[in-house]
């Protein structure tokens, strides 16, 4: 019986053998038939094609084409792009460190980043850039000036700018420099002694940078809790995230695992030291643009019920990217597997693999979101990133607020501030007196601004449909009289959404003088979630029966 049962085992392994062999065959004859056809193809179209074409950007075309029908994480990384790349693992590039955006016809210097070649050489937000190194800008792209301006680290590059108050351009040379985006811009004690450390990425030792952080605030003998914002953190190295929880959570525990179809991609990932911290109160922020090894780190700690997350659910991305290099010193950034975080979900809130004939994917249906628990029993869900322990509803943009900031009215009011105050208060003291509201007010109503708000569009969209059914004239008056109240009430919008305004008006100018740091300390003074999260950290029986899952807070409407 033995021996017949040891055949039989012997010939479905060699029938399982047989039958993965001939898939791999018949893809690999795919493979070989489809790339002869198109290097074919690609030889007949340079040949005979009625105009010259250029073979680089038509195969670049074509592979970007290819890739569009995955995910959009796959990418393929030209040789020219691979310094860019760097920037994503390391956190740092050859340049001169300022953030541009495009302004009308011209690239707009944002926001020099303070230390680095651009604020030395006295590059000020809101400069417009007219030439790189003797080259017209007008017309340019963002990518197409960043391009320019970095570089290989002590080399030169000359710009001509054109700057608000001043008559003429002024000519810059400025030395390229290696330019380090920090993962920790600041970190501090807030009220109650509780601890913050803001991390904005997670590139090479973000780790180490969020335990030092950490061990430095530990000096405060009074330290009650820890607040880590991973707010607006869209990830980056898979490592960084295991040794950020393994601050928090003791030696040996899963953090993550991977599975993919590659059998070397299937991993699970430990913490291996002893933790520095396993039992100090921490809350954790996210918000929707919380992603990748945000989410692990924000997973792992909830389902290690380590911390109690709060704000709005993260983006939901559980895919993993490694960077495969390909010929002439090109590289693909390709999806390699899905992963799981210590409860075994996957919280990838979009299915690629299931477009529709337009090209969109799917968010995962209600109907397939699977219930796990936490170490505790407490019941977490996958399919939809990670749902904060207590949500906080931001209340949604004005319709003024959204277009005073998107067509840069506060942003270029702040720049003509600079120019005619050259100190102000210490970020965390500064606040938009009466006095500089009105002088905001009258700069924005000399520009003759107007805007659209969603009830106008609704009403124009109305009276074309009335029109067009032609009762437009039985209702005409009625219309009037209704456009005629809204326009007066929009008259009203600057007064009416004054704190936001303020809010928004406040930041921009602070970083004129604090740069990003001063911009995170002003913040914090009217944070909301950053009150609450000090308000849970002193509130110890509601933070424990959090986490034992004999309590959920759900809030609203608190603007940040």
């Amino acid at each position: 019986m033995k021996t017949i049962l040891k055949q039989f085992t012997i010939f479905i392994f060699s029938c399982i053998l047989i039958s993965t062999a001939t898939a791999q065959n018949s893809n690999n004859f795919e493979i070989s038939k489809n790339l002869e056809i198109y290097a074919t193809l690609f030889r007949e179209l340079n040949k005979n094609y009625v105009d010259e074409i250029s073979p680089g950007e038509l195969m670049n075309t074509g592979i970007d084409a290819m890739l569009e029908t995955l995910d959009p994480y796959t990418v393929y990384i030209s040789e020219a792009e691979v310094e860019d790349y760097k920037f994503i693992t390391t956190g740092q590039y050859g340049g001169i460190g300022a953030l541009i955006h495009k302004q009308g016809d011209y690239v707009v210097i944002s926001e020099p980043y303070e230390d680095n070649p651009a604020q030395k050489a006295g590059l000020m937000a809101g400069d417009i850039i007219l030439e790189v190194d003797g080259k017209p800008m007008e017309g340019k792209s963002t990518n197409d000036v960043s391009t320019l301006l970095k570089g290989q680290p002590g080399t030169m590059v000359t710009l001509l700018i054109k700057r608000d108050g001043q008559e003429n351009p002024i000519e810059l040379d400025l030395e390229r420099k290696n330019v380090k985006i920090d993962n920790v811009p600041y970190f501090g004690i807030l009220d109650n002694h509780v601890g913050y450390i803001k991390l904005t990425g997670f590139t090479q030792d973000a780790g180490k940078d969020v335990k030092t952080a950490f061990m430095e605030l530990r000096n405060d003998p009074e330290l009650s809790g820890l607040i880590l914002d991973l707010r607006g953190n869209g990830g980056g190295l898979l490592q960084e995230a295991v040794n950020i929880t393994n601050i928090f959570v003791d030696k040996g525990e899963v953090v993550v695992s991977t599975k993919g179809k590659v059998e070397l991609k299937n991993n699970t990932y430990r913490t291996t030291q002893p933790a520095l911290d396993t039992q100090i109160p921490l809350i954790v922020l996210v918000d929707n643009s919380s992603a990748s090894a945000s989410e692990i780190v924000a997973g792992a700690l909830q389902d290690h019920d380590r911390a109690i997350i709060v704000g709005q659910t993260t983006f939901g991305k559980g895919l993993v990217q490694n960077v495969i290099p390909l010929a002439y010193n090109s590289q693909a950034k390709i999806t390699v597997a899905k992963y799981y975080i210590p409860s075994g979900r996957c919280i990838q809130e979009i299915d690629y693999s299931h477009k529709d004939e337009n090209g969109d994917a799917p968010h995962i249906p209600d109907s397939l979101i699977t219930a796990y628990k936490t170490r505790n029993g407490r019941v977490v869900y996958d399919g939809h990133g990670i749902e904060p322990d207590v949500s906080i509803d931001l209340p949604k943009m004005s319709d003024i607020g959204y277009t005073l900031l998107t067509d840069f009215l506060i942003f270029d009011y702040a720049n003509q501030f600079v120019r005619e105050h050259k100190t102000i208060a210490p970020a965390d003291e500064f606040e938009i007196s009466d006095d500089i509201y009105s002088e905001f007010v009258t700069y924005v109503s000399e520009r003759g601004y107007d805007y659209s708000t969603q009830v106008e569009e609704s009403l124009n969209k109305f009276r074309k449909n009335a029109e067009k059914d032609e009762i437009f004239e039985d209702i005409e008056a009625e219309f009037d009289a209704l456009s005629e109240k809204l326009l007066a009430l929009k008259a009203n919008d600057i007064e009416k959404n004054r704190e936001e305004i303020s809010y928004m008006l406040k930041l921009e100018i602070i970083s004129r003088y604090y740069y990003q740091t001063g911009k995170i300390i002003a913040s914090l003074a009217s944070d909301k979630e950053i009150d609450r999260a000090i308000e849970l950290i002193g509130q110890h029986d509601d933070y424990t029966s959090i986490l034992a899952g004999t309590q959920k807070t759900q809030e609203s409407d608190i603007r940040n």
